[in-house]
């Protein structure tokens, strides 16, 4: 009787439908990102990308959670060996007040191992690339920072880019739109 009690409890389902006691949060995807970089993939023709770690203060994790962010301006710099991230607008957490409040605009330190650093300290360097935030998202409970090294795009590269990319669309239409009809016969 106790054992079916048991399995009772572990399968009971919490108020978002994810089980209770699985180790992920209600209401947010564990892999969904907090914030997304859109701009930075039409810009940039992206080369490299990278899961990097992000050092935060309490107050910035808290209204990182709440969704409040700005990813837009921001971009990454090796300096001295160690790579930070400059132009990320973090907003001051509303009950954070005094000395639990921190700088929306300060730089943030990025966690890499040395062997990433210096090796994209050197495909940067020797092809003139730059390094841009695509998104932001927690992973395992850690703020995580999905970093692109990428190569800056020009106007007609851009259309050239919008134009692909709307043939593969219309290519997949039609090719839907053939299967479809090839099952009604």
């Amino acid at each position: 009787m106790a054992a079916t009690k048991a399995k009772l409890i572990t399968t009971t389902t919490g108020a978002k439908g994810s089980p209770k006691g699985a180790g992920a949060p209600s209401g947010r995807d564990p892999g969904r990102p907090v914030a997304s970089n859109r701009r930075a993939r039409h810009d940039y023709e992206i080369i490299d990308t990278v899961e990097c770690g992000l050092v935060l203060q309490g107050s910035e994790v808290k209204s990182l959670r709440a969704g409040r962010i700005a990813l837009q301006d921001a971009y990454a710099r090796i300096i001295d060996g160690e790579m930070w991230l400059f132009g990320l607008h973090i907003p001051p957490y509303a009950q954070a007040n005094g000395f639990g409040a921190h700088d929306p605009d300060r730089r943030r330190k990025l966690l890499l191992h040395r062997r990433q650093i210096d090796e994209w300290m050197g495909k940067s360097q020797q092809q003139s690339l730059t390094m841009v935030p695509l998104s932001i998202y927690f992973r395992d409970g850690r703020a995580k920072v999905e970093v692109a090294l990428a190569r800056g795009r020009r106007q007609y590269d851009k259309r050239h880019a919008i134009a692909s990319r709307d043939a593969s669309r219309e290519a997949a239409r039609e090719a839907r739109a053939a299967t479809k009809r090839s099952d009604y016969r």
